[in-house]
Formats: structure tokens, sequence, C-alpha cells
């Protein structure tokens, strides 16, 4: 049953991984193409950092799922930090670029 948990957890991160990652090559292709892009494409690279470590652990996470009880422990609370970082990383940078339209 912690088999399935942890299973679960880890894929839960890593949508929220990949969606913090999309959306960071979105918004920064965006930004390259704009002339006043500048400022944008520096906050993106200062971002990514952060999606390759939450990336990391969530990859990380999916390795330990593999294991037996203890590491399946692990495997669900690395996944669920990986994952809740990702989530506040991708709503953050949604609010400070966020249209109206």
């Amino acid at each position: 049953m912690l088999d399935l948990i942890a299973l679960i957890v880890v894929i839960v991160a890593l949508v929220g991984v990949l969606a913090h990652v999309g959306y960071l090559a979105m918004l920064n292709s965006a930004a390259k193409r704009r002339a006043g892009g500048g400022d944008v494409a520096r906050y993106i690279t200062s971002r990514w950092p952060v999606a390759g470590v939450t990336t990391a652990g969530a990859v990380i996470a999916g390795l330990f799922s593999l294991g037996g009880g203890f590491l399946d422990v692990l495997a669900i609370l690395l996944g669920a930090a990986s994952g809740g970082v990702a989530i506040k990383a991708l709503e953050s940078t949604q609010k400070k670029y966020k249209s109206d339209s």
C-alpha cells in the first residue's frame, strides 16, 4: 500500500515540476521574441535553478519509490517537498506576470 501512495505522490510531484519548467520555458521564449523582454528573461534565468533542483528532487523521489518501505517513505517526503516548492514557484511567477486579458 505504501508503494502505491509513494507512486501517486511522485506522479503528482512530476506533474507540478513539469508545469513549472514548461511555464518558465514558455515565458522565456516569449520574452526573447519581444524587444522589451530583457527584464523578464533575466528573471526567468534566476528561476531556472529552482526548477532544476525541484526536477532533480522529483526524479530522485521516483527512483526511491522503486525501493522498499523506508525508501517509499523518503520518496513520499521528497516528492511532496519537490512538488510543493515547484507549485509555489509556479504560482509566484504566474502572479508576477499575470495578464488580465
